[in-house]
């Protein structure tokens, strides 16, 4: 393919740059895969892209200076301008740009003011970007993980994406006036780390505020020209003052040096390496800050007095669940840990497979390189596995005061049901009191109530007085023999069946105080 149909197809693929995917030159999913992306970024749009002034910085390096020079876009028109047009070799004056070179190493900053809202870049702006870089679409998958959001999206989703293109087939995507080959790799991934949000004066366990943030990373190298691309979504432009650091004056010079292609490939090197530690630090705080948590909430269900008459702490629901929520950090905590080591791991296979393939010239040069890479990135591994071993026996420990304080919760309401079953016996008890005098009247009218009733019966019989005036009366002993007769057996009765009826509620009582008695001792001991 001649070099002016090289740039009609490139000056195609960026004229049509808002259909992105769809544009790139270099196509590995099937259409339905393209127009997916395209629906995903329509519908993420309202909640992802700006909708104030953009804010898109670039660090390019500059050979004149043989240093990096930063640039703030602020809207598509300078953004198009900044990056120029590579399909136009002899630019008109009706093109108004100049044809450009691919500066040898570019980073790109889409950032945030943090983690949970837009990005400060338009929806077109991005896929500019995008398409004049042919950026890979596996790369928005890890862009869709930002924007607007009240609680954090999707920090399970990690990935390692990776597109080589090291043999003469990909020549449709090389742009020679720019210095493009097209040979080249590019590799995608996210990593995430940890940071406590509040100052370091606050040492009170309860004070620290730490949060999981997350970043996407984009790289891509040219095999043949050393030129390095570099674009970084992050919440924050954190990242981007560590790569000041590294690229810019007080960094180390074969950091910056780009005059070869191996030299262009060990400064990227240094990159990865940057992210990676990024992704590690911290760790060791934050489980240590989970572990002080979890000891000063759960110590007192261990070493608090639980004894009769001895000061207690009462547990309720709510401590439960702040040790719940806990437990539930340090199991995210463990999930991205080992995500990270995947990434990491993922990483560090991909460029010890690079340098032994016969398609990767600078590959011979750099084994060294990439021995010490395999070297830095395996001690991150082994360092964030020795992190899950520690967190794993945290969730476990966790777990065991969990059991504990529900044991607790139980032994405190059955106390208090104990307690109110005491009280209830203790209100029949003075009721009990109070139906004492009811039975002494009781057994009264008992005592008087067959007399009674017999002596209305033979009232007529037993005295009779006369209704004359001499006021004489007559006596019956018959009579009152009778009324004797009747009177005393019924009065025994009477006064047996109570007794009877007395003596088996008193003992059906008894066994109920018994009872009582034995869940008073048994409280008074525990």
């Amino acid at each position: 393919m001649g070099t002016q149909q090289l740039l009609d197809a490139f000056q195609r693929s960026y004229g049509s740059f808002e259909s992105y995917p769809s544009n790139l030159l270099h196509q590995t999913c099937h259409i339905g895969t393209l127009q997916a992306y395209i629906t995903r970024l329509d519908n993420a749009a309202a909640k992802l892209f700006t909708k104030t002034t953009p804010d898109v910085v670039f660090r390019d390096f500059d050979p004149t200076r043989q240093g990096f020079s930063d640039e703030k876009v602020i809207d598509d028109s300078k953004l198009k301008d900044w990056l120029g047009n590579l399909g136009v070799v002899n630019p008109g004056p009706s093109t108004g740009i100049a044809r450009t070179e691919d500066p040898k190493c570019r980073f790109i900053f889409i950032w945030a003011k943090h983690s949970r809202t837009y990005l400060n870049i338009t929806r077109k702006m991005l896929v500019r970007i995008l398409s004049f870089h042919q950026v890979m679409p596996s790369y928005l998958d890890f862009i869709f993980l930002f924007g607007s959001q009240s609680e954090p999206r999707d920090l399970r989703y990690s990935g390692f994406r990776a597109q080589m293109l090291l043999v003469d087939p990909s020549q449709r995507l090389a742009v020679p006036s720019s210095g493009r080959s097209g040979r080249q790799f590019q590799i995608s991934y996210n990593l995430k780390c940890v940071t406590c949000k509040t100052s370091a004066s606050f040492r009170a366990i309860q004070s620290q505020e730490w949060s999981i943030r997350q970043a996407a990373f984009h790289h891509q190298f040219d095999i043949v020209d050393g030129t390095t691309l570099w674009i970084v979504t992050r919440g924050g432009l954190d990242i981007r003052g560590s790569i000041e650091d590294l690229t810019g004056p007080n960094g180390r010079p074969e950091h910056r040096a780009f005059r070869t292609v191996e030299e262009c490939f060990k400064s990227s090197l240094a990159v990865h390496l940057l992210y990676s530690q990024w992704s590690t630090a911290d760790w060791r705080g934050y489980l240590q800050w989970l572990e002080d948590f979890t000891y000063q909430e759960t110590k007192i269900a261990i070493l608090g007095p639980r004894g009769p008459n001895q000061a207690r702490k009462e547990y309720e629901l709510q401590d439960l669940q702040k040790v719940q929520d806990y437990e539930d950090k340090t199991n995210e905590a463990i999930m991205i840990l080992e995500t990270n080591a995947h990434v990491l791991n993922s990483l560090r296979k991909f460029y010890e497979s690079l340098v032994k393939s016969k398609d990767f010239p600078p590959g011979r040069h750099c084994r060294e390189d990439v021995s010490a890479f395999s070297t830095q990135v395996n001690e991150m591994i082994y360092d964030s596995r020795m992190h899950i071993v520690r967190a794993k026996l945290l969730v476990q420990i966790v777990a065991d005061r969990m059991t504990l304080i529900s044991q607790h919760l139980q032994s405190q309401a059955t106390q208090k049901m104990e307690q109110l079953t005491l009280s209830m016996h203790d209100i029949g008890f003075q009721a009990q009191k109070e139906a004492v005098a009811m039975r002494v009247i009781t057994v009264v009218t008992l005592f008087y109530l067959p007399a009674t009733f017999v002596s209305t019966f033979f009232s007529t019989d037993i005295v009779k007085y006369q209704n004359s005036g001499d006021l004489t009366a007559s006596f019956s002993v018959t009579a009152m023999v009778r009324w004797l007769q009747v009177t005393i057996p019924l009065t025994v009765l009477t006064g047996g069946v109570a007794f009877w009826w007395f003596a088996s509620v008193d003992k059906k009582r008894g066994v109920e105080w018994q009872l009582v008695n034995a869940i008073r001792a048994e409280i008074g001991h525990s």
